[in-house]
């Protein structure tokens, strides 16, 4: 479980830290966009890599080595003094937050046999996820509250030295007998699939349909399908690919990505709503969203009980349509205060649990035992993108229209050559070294060009979720 603390803890505590770092580093609006994506983008690209390489290493290995890594690139990423250094601290935090993750699912499958059993452990598997998720604001609203922003990385830290000897001293290795070949080619496709397919939301987002967006969009199809095909034509395929024939697969796969993406969309959102449009300390604003969290893993331990008694198929749907209804909150309610913020996300992280637990064991449970290790990649890469198109879409479309309905004095932007009217925090921060009226006029605008694009962005989230909430009770028919 501390390697899903970790990784758990490092996909949301930097949301905290935002605001922080858009006044210190003053990064673009994509930037700040890339601050948050590049880690899970690089967790997504190579959990299924990861996972072959641990294969022909050996678990244990891969999972010292990634332990080792994440902690020693913490403490760059600390101690950053540009947003190119902090992206790339990121990325190689996505590297090896990969290596860790792999083995956990997999062994979940094998190890609890019987339905119930693997349904509580899997449940308390996400609970470990939604535990860091609760963790990690918390210790990083405090650190953020006593000293600079990039003391929410070294977090990790004190972890890691608790990790170590306890994985050299209780994990048994372990390694496939007969792994296949090592397909280098098939990594790097996958990660030209994924990194062009975000670069296609992104740009959009910025310049809308232009000729750069086909060719990106070209370029994700083309790759996807060459892809595909060149793991059919393999005799040991990195990704086993007839899995996607199961529906049930399929649409539990989709399911989850898209739990995950209303729950990363939101913190985005509401993590600067709650600092600098409300004015809540960090501390303050992690614990508005503690509740929904703590609730993730409450609803995950009762959605075993649930099954027991109602069809999946209408739970995993109805924890959709609750998502939707967090969002409804939030876009119908003007200028949302954080007592909306708190309900809202309470309900959203009650329908993330449900859905988190069940359609993993949906996952696990609709493949054989000894395919878990593949199925339990693709669940954490779903898991991952997920995670990226929360923040890459919902972000983007939340960027875009701060952008497009901030009103700035011609004379304010004359004077100011950067990047500070790209993001509410560098907006907000311009204001404050005006003063008098000018300051409260430009404040007053970045506000309520943030209210309109938080309304926006809601509402693109009520329709996602109640689309993932009809592709679930479409696929989970097949039951």
């Amino acid at each position: 479980m501390i390697p899903v603390l970790l990784v758990s803890i490092d996909n949301l505590v930097l949301s905290f830290a935002l605001p922080q770092i858009s006044q210190d580093l003053t990064p673009t609006g994509n930037q700040l966009l890339w601050l948050v994506d590049v880690y899970a983008l690089m967790l997504a690209g190579l959990l299924i890599a990861m996972g072959s390489l641990g294969d022909r290493v050996g678990r244990r290995r891969l999972l010292l080595v990634g332990a080792t890594g994440f902690g020693a690139v913490s403490v760059l990423a600390a101690f950053s003094s540009t947003a190119t250094q902090l992206i790339g601290a990121r990325a190689l935090l996505g590297l090896f937050g990969a290596m860790l993750m792999p083995s956990t699912l997999s062994l979940i499958r094998n190890i609890f046999t019987d339905a119930r059993e693997r349904r509580i452990a899997i449940a308390t598997w996400a609970a470990g996820f939604a535990g860091g998720a609760a963790l990690g604001p918390v210790l990083g609203g405090w650190l953020l509250e006593h000293f600079w922003w990039g003391s929410v990385f070294l977090v990790n830290v004190p972890l890691i030295a608790l990790f170590l000897p306890l994985a050299i001293w209780l994990l048994p290795e372990s390694q496939d007998p007969n792994p296949g070949p090592f397909d280098v080619v098939s990594i790097l496709g996958s990660m030209l699939v994924m990194v062009s397919f975000v670069f296609v939301i992104k740009h959009t987002a910025k310049a809308g349909v232009d000729s750069l967006t086909l060719a990106l969009l070209m370029v994700t199809v083309a790759s996807g399908v060459w892809f595909v095909r060149r793991q059919l034509t393999r005799p040991t395929p990195m990704v086993d690919v007839t899995l996607f024939k199961n529906p049930v697969f399929s649409g539990a796969l989709v399911a989850n990505g898209m739990s995950l993406m209303a729950m990363t969309g939101f913190i985005f959102m509401g993590t600067q709503l709650l600092q600098l449009v409300l004015g809540l300390s960090p501390l303050r604003a992690a614990m508005i969203l503690v509740p929904g969290l703590v609730l993730s893993m409450v609803a995950g331990f009762w959605a075993v009980r649930l099954a027991d008694r109602f069809d999946v198929r209408v739970l995993v749907a109805g924890s959709f349509f609750a998502s939707a209804f967090g969002y409804v909150l939030v876009a119908f309610t003007g200028h949302p205060n954080a007592a909306i913020v708190m309900v809202a996300f309470a309900i959203l992280g009650v329908g993330i649990g449900i859905a988190e637990t069940l359609t993993n064991d949906l996952i696990l449970g609709s493949v054989p035992a000894h395919k878990a290790g593949a199925a339990s990649a693709l669940s954490e890469t779903a898991y991952e993108i997920g995670a990226v198109l929360g923040v890459a879409l919902l972000g983007s479309v939340l960027t875009t229209a701060y952008r497009q309905n901030l009103e700035v004095p011609a004379l304010i932007r004359e004077n100011v050559t950067g990047n500070e009217f790209e993001t509410l925090g560098g907006t907000l921060d311009v204001a404050s070294s005006l003063g008098g009226a000018m300051e409260a006029a430009l404040s007053n605008s970045a506000i309520a060009a943030y209210d309109v694009g938080v309304q926006l962005t809601a509402g693109v989230a009520i329709f996602l979720a109640i689309g993932a909430a009809l592709v679930s009770w479409r696929t989970l028919a097949h039951r």
